[in-house]
């Protein structure tokens, strides 16, 4: 019986010394995990936490992404705020300014642990990072689902929804994918032109809105139109001149406000000369998705079905 007991004491202390190497491993691996990520970008470097609590988000496309990953946001510039964001325009959130201009005093009160900015804010980007860690998140219009896809993940990196993130990303790829191989094999060429009090801009391959070509795959009715953010200014005779059969219109004013819609614009007696007049090709695109928020999981869907209409 005395060595039973022996033998059962000594079993029991090594379970007891296995245990204590287990937990000592635990808390090991647990103190080494990142809590932290040092983020590269056009504009420098910026060393984030995972995770962080007050979240400042100048792009809308990041503001989108972040309310579909269920991320809590902090201050968001209210002075224009989406209609289908509207809720971050509530009193829950610091207003922080306008996207032009940023209200750095409310920023600075807020002590943010992470800023997010785009090209509208670039030029301030010395003064955001004074305050915070700033992440610049501008889209490479050149490449732009590898470049929104390098966001998306970026996002999903920082507040630990990679997962999600990647699943969002399979779903919108197939999608475009679709799209592409249909119309790359129409006949039908496209423009797109951003219609603004009144006037026009074309878009062309390459450009801000060059993806409805480089990306989605349709037949450009002018291959020479000038890459530019701003768009290449036209005449309505130039639409008629080059008669797409699809045309694409992204209405600012919607976006912005304004007094002369998309539709005023465009509908007029050159542009129903046009084959995608006849043939009811001429699609108005929600210049909110396009203009504002575009680059963000939930305004990309959006963007998405309206250019499949077109099919």
């Amino acid at each position: 019986m005395k060595k039973i007991y022996q033998f059962a004491l000594v079993l029991s202390m090594l379970f007891a010394l296995a245990a204590c190497g287990s937990e000592e491993k635990a808390e090991t691996a647990s103190a080494g995990e990142t809590k932290e990520m040092t983020i590269k970008h056009e504009y420098g470097e910026a060393t984030v936490k995972k995770n962080p609590e007050k979240v400042v988000v100048f792009d809308f496309g990041v503001l989108d992404t972040l309310d579909e990953l269920d991320v809590k946001v902090t201050g968001v510039p209210q002075a224009i705020v989406p209609e289908y964001l509207e809720k971050y325009a509530g009193k829950e959130y610091t207003n922080v300014g306008s996207l032009k201009e940023p209200d750095f005093e409310a920023i600075h009160a807020m002590k943010p642990d992470v800023i997010f900015i785009s090209a509208r804010q670039a030029e301030l980007y010395d003064q955001f990072a004074e305050i915070a860690p700033t992440v610049f998140v501008g889209m490479d219009y050149t490449n732009y689902m590898f470049s929104f896809e390098k966001n998306m993940k970026l996002i999903g990196e920082i507040f630990d929804k990679d997962d999600v993130v990647a699943d969002k990303l399979a779903v919108i790829n197939a999608s475009v994918d679709e799209i592409n191989k249909e119309a790359s094999a129409a006949d039908e060429k496209a423009l797109l032109v951003l219609a603004n009090e009144g006037k026009v801009s074309a878009y062309g391959s390459g450009s801000r809105y060059g993806f409805i070509h480089d990306e989605f795959g349709f037949k450009a009715a002018d291959e020479k139109i000038e890459a530019s953010t701003h768009g290449q200014s036209i005449t309505f005779e130039y639409i008629l001149e080059k008669n797409p059969g699809i045309l694409f219109v992204i209405d600012r004013t919607a976006a912005v406000g304004g007094e002369v819609g998309a539709k005023e614009t465009i509908e007029n007696e050159l542009v129903k000369k046009t084959d995608a007049f006849k043939n009811g090709k001429v699609i108005y695109l929600d210049g909110t998705n396009w203009y504002l928020s575009g680059g963000g999981l939930q305004s990309l869907k959006s963007m998405i079905e309206e250019v499949r209409s077109a099919l």
